[in-house]
């Protein structure tokens, strides 16, 4: 995929930087031993995925490829190779 953008959108950026915040707090509370701030936390990581997918139907994240596999049920069938003794 070279020459590609991918994750290189606000809908990307925005779910990571969100789910890093929640692994911080939940590595802090799991220092302090503090099970209901990890959970909070967990949270957090979780809440970063659904802003990112929301963001993206939004139309803020890399558009999908429609011609991606059509090239593979448009080719012409090839004739079967047969091994020659």
């Amino acid at each position: 995929m070279a020459g590609s953008s991918h994750g290189h959108t606000p809908a990307a950026w925005t779910g990571v930087i969100i789910a890093f915040i929640g692994f911080c707090v939940a590595g802090a509370f799991m220092v302090m031993a503090q099970p209901l701030g990890f959970w909070a936390g967990m949270v957090i990581v979780v809440l970063g995925g659904v802003v990112g997918m929301i963001m993206r139907s939004m139309g803020l994240g890399q558009p999908k490829e429609s011609g991606q596999i059509t090239h593979l049920t448009t080719a012409t069938p090839r004739e079967p190779v047969t091994a020659e003794s």
